[in-house]
Order: C-alpha cells, then structure tokens, then sequence
C-alpha cells in the first residue's frame, strides 16, 4: 500500500526541502518592496510559471505550504506540448530520459484486441506525443531549476492565510513556522490545487458535476516483463464487469486504474488483500509485485466563472478541473501559465495594458471547456449511466474489430493535445483564402526539422518573444521588423514547408507561447507590425 506518512516509496525517497526564515519577519525597512509577482503553489504549474516570468526578467515569490514533491499517485502522462515548455528550461530532455516514451496504445474488448492507435501521426518532432513520468519527478527537476534562479524565491512551509486584493495590488498575509508576515504584490497568481485555499478566501464559487463513479488506482512495481504501450480493457476476464486501465510509469512502475461502480465499498476496496486478489487475476499465479501506492478515487468537472478577479489570477486545478481521462488536467494547467507568462510579463514592463489579461481568461476558459466536453464524453462511455447508454456502448465495441467506424466511436479517454482559441481577439484572421493545410490563427504551432540532417527543431529555433517564420531563400531580408519579433528564414524543401503549406513567402506569426497569431501569403512589414500590436492588446 502507499504509504504517505512516511514520505517515501518502495522505488522514490522524498527529499524535505529546507524552511528559511523570510527577511520580512525580521523587519529590516519601514515599507518593503513590493514583489511584482507573488505565486501560491508549488505543484507543476507554479514553478513552470515562475521560470517562464525568469526568462522575461520578472521576479517572483512562490509560496508552498508543504516542504516536498506531491505525495501519492497522481499525473503520469506529460504530454509533447507540456514538454516543448519545459525545454526552454533545461529539464525536458531528462524527463524524457527518466520516463517510459511511448506512441502506441491497444484497446481490448474481454481479451481480445479490438485495435491500435496512434498517438502522434506526424512523426519527426522533437518530442514524442507522451511521456509516462511520476508527477512527483517533474516537481523536483522543477525545483532544482528554481532554486538555481535568482529570480525565483521559492519559500516552503509558507501558508497563505490571507489575500486582499486592491485596484493596484494584493497584500497577501503568510504563516510560518516562525511567526506571520505580510508581502505587497502587483499580481497574485492561485496555482493551489483544487481545493485553492485562495480562492475559498475570496468567497468565489467553483461550478461544476460530480461524478459518482469510484476507481481504484493500484501502482505496483511488477517483477516480471512490463507492456510498453497503453492498455485500455472493456469487460476482461480478471474484472468482466468494468473496465481496466493500464499505463507503465519510470522505475518499473505500472498503474492500473479499475473501475469498481458506485456502490463499492472504498475501504475494503483499499485493503491489501482485496488489491493483491485484483492483481492476481490480471497478471496470474505465477506473478510477483511491490505495493507503491494504492487509493479509490471520484472526481468532478469545475470551471470558474473568470479566472481573473482584480489583481488575482488561477490558474490550473484551482481554476477549473476535469476527470482523469485523458491527461487533460496537468498539461492543461501548464498551458495555462504558458499563455499566462508573457502577457503578464509585458503588462509589468509597460509594454501591454492591463486588459490584455482579459484574453488569458477568455482563453484557457475556452480551452478548459473543450477539455471538460473532452473528458466528459470519456467518462460517459467508460461509465454509462443509462441502459441505453450502455447498450450503445457495448453494440460499438462489438463492431470495433470488424468495422473501422465503429473504432472512432469509442472512447477510452481520448488524450491531451493543444486546445485552441479559434476567435481570439488576438488572433488576425486568415485574409488569404487558398490555404489547404498548416496551423491557423488560435492553434499551436507544429514542430519540424529545420536545416540538414541534424541540425535541429523547428521549436528550438523560437524566440522569448514573437517570432516571424518565414518561408524563403537563404540571404532574405527582414524589413522593419516590430520590437519584440525574430525574424526566422526556413529555405529548402522539408517537412517544415509540407507542414505549414508554405509557398515562397509565406509567413506565420508565432506567439511566445508558440501559438499562431497571423499567418500571409506574402510578408508584408505593415501587416507583421499591425499583427504584432494586436497580439499585444495594441491595437
């Protein structure tokens, strides 16, 4: 069984961060500083942002209440976009190298196969479509990446108990072990988890469905052969009346999530015996495991009604949450403080007015709607709450094998890809009309190769800020290019041209959190700058 309260696993030992008595308690001056950016939570989300803020030269506070990494079993799946993110930091590639990379996934109806998937049809990117890596490894390569940066004032055992918000700011009150201090910020950003403390002391409601379904997560250290791919069951031998999940995770780790109903007894489900006589069913006689953590769990989909409220914004699970099906709910949080970072950056450096925040929540609200719709219908067809439902249900698996459209019916949890804002009021919309492929204004850019034979990635070739891509010969010249835009020549045949239907000339406008915000036939200079200025909240 998991084993939390003593803070560690049978394959991950929980290293305690130290607790520093903040300079505030000693009260060194009259009238502190104010900190242009104070962060509540230390999960994935709030360390990401605060080395996004880093790079644009924003200094943040991070404050965190608990002194180490999540404890438990939770997000496993971190997908390419999340990343395309973290390897602006330094970090990707390891998670890459400590986790268990995988683009194919089965699933099964009893036990027989009914089709493969796979997750990323275009190949030749930098990073593949999934990696299967423990939340509480990202946090800690995350920490160690703060804790390097001056910019970054990552404080543990350091719990907000109070935020008042202002018109040019939020006070922000702090408990710790050695007594309660105050900070003055310009923003506040709530990164705290589901439950946001932050919000709760704001009296903001958090609208949303319950779901009653109970599953168990059972992750265990099989000693035998481990499956590399994803595996999804439909009423198997070992549990023929749900459904069974299978992922592999790094260190040799499997999880398997069973569906267990409404009315099953969360308790006995949780109790060792009970799980080994589950697992022994599945794996056979002759299998041997390690317990890492096991847990029943429910779940709903929230959403708020704004994520900005005045000076405070959420961000995350503390400003909508969705089920677990589909890794939708811990990248979809790192693409929010991705679209978040630099228009808060540009809004603290002058260079933007404050309601370009306006379209951070109009945003990654749009985005977290399609993610609940997303999941949503996943968890409806795993779990039918209707005879007529389930009916439906079991007539597309029973086809799924002999008929391919059946296949695009089902839906085991259909996984996390870059949500769109197709409208935005950022966005300039396409005024050429013979586009036939390629990223449009409000979708995520595509990665390529660029160059010859190993000479790098079409993602590691954008800048901090905006970037120009253009399509021409080698020797092109840029004219009059906006401050705050790089401009970048891709010439040759390749991938990078199929991708982006690009025709000598043709020119995308890339967003600094790598979406596209203009896309032209032809470079045209006062087009690129009237683009720029509309991306910004100029316009």
């Amino acid at each position: 069984m998991g084993r939390a309260g003593e803070g560690r696993l049978s394959s991950y030992t929980y290293r305690r961060y130290p607790y520093r008595r903040p300079a505030e308690l000693d009260g060194q001056a009259e009238r502190r500083p104010v900190v242009p950016v104070v962060i509540v939570g230390a999960g994935m989300a709030g360390p990401t942002l605060a080395l996004s803020l880093a790079q644009r030269g924003i200094a943040t506070v991070v404050l965190d209440e608990d002194d180490t990494v999540s404890l438990g079993s939770r997000s496993i799946c971190q997908a390419k976009h999340s990343l395309e993110i973290w390897d602006r930091f330094g970090i990707a590639e390891r998670m890459v190298e400590k986790g268990i990379t995988w683009e194919q996934g089965e699933v099964y109806l009893r036990d027989k196969p009914i089709y493969r998937f796979n997750l990323q049809p275009e190949p030749e990117q930098k990073f593949p479509a999934f990696v299967n890596l423990q939340q509480y490894y990202v946090e800690e390569y995350l920490f160690e990446r703060c804790l390097a940066e001056p910019l970054v004032d990552l404080r543990f055992r350091n719990k907000v108990v109070g935020v008042a918000s202002r018109d040019d700011g939020v006070t922000v009150e702090v408990e710790t072990p050695d007594g309660r201090y105050t900070l003055e910020a310009d923003w506040l950003v709530a990164c705290d988890g589901v439950r946001s403390p932050v919000r709760h002391m704001l009296g903001l409601p958090y609208p949303g469905e319950v779901f009653h379904d109970q599953f168990l997560i059972a992750d265990i250290r099989l000693l035998s052969e481990l499956p590399r791919e994803r595996r999804f069951w439909f009423y198997p031998p070992f549990h023929p009346t749900n459904s069974v999940l299978l992922h592999r995770q790094a260190d040799n780790v499997l999880r398997v999530d069973f569906q267990l109903g409404r009315d099953a007894d969360a308790e006995e489900e949780k109790k060792s015996e009970n799980v080994d006589r589950r697992l022994r069913q599945m794996f056979g006689p002759d299998a041997r495991w390690e317990h890492e953590w096991t847990s029943v769990y429910t779940f709903t989909c929230r959403m708020m009604e704004r994520f900005l409220h005045g000076r405070v914004i959420f961000a995350g699970d503390a400003a909508h949450v969705v089920s677990p099906f589909g890794a939708r709910g811990g990248n979809g949080a790192i693409a929010d403080v991705d679209n978040l970072a630099w228009k808060l950056a540009l809004v603290l450096e002058g260079s933007a007015p404050a309601n370009l925040l306006e379209s951070y929540c109009s945003e990654r609200r749009a985005a977290s709607r399609e993610n609940i719709l997303n999941s949503t219908r996943s968890t409806d067809f795993i779990t039918p709450k209707f005879a007529a439902a389930r009916a439906f249900r079991d007539a597309t698996l029973s086809l799924a094998r002999d008929f391919p459209f059946a296949r695009a019916l089902i839906n085991s949890g259909r996984l996390s890809v870059p949500t769109g804002h197709a409208g935005s009021a950022l966005d300039t919309p396409d005024t050429d009309q013979d586009w036939r492929r390629g990223p449009t204004p409000g979708r995520a850019m595509v990665d390529a190769p660029v160059g010859g034979e190993g000479e790098g990635w079409l993602v590691d070739r954008m800048g901090p800020g905006f970037t120009l891509l253009t399509f021409a010969e080698r020797g092109f010249a840029f004219e009059r290019l906006p401050q705050r835009v790089t401009g970048l020549c891709v010439s040759g045949d390749g991938l990078a041209r199929q991708r982006y239907d690009a025709q000598p000339g043709t020119s995308y406008l890339i967003r600094p959190d790598r979406y596209v915000a203009a896309r032209w036939r032809r470079y045209d200079p006062a087009a690129v700058d009237a683009a720029v200025r509309r991306a910004t909240g100029n316009g």
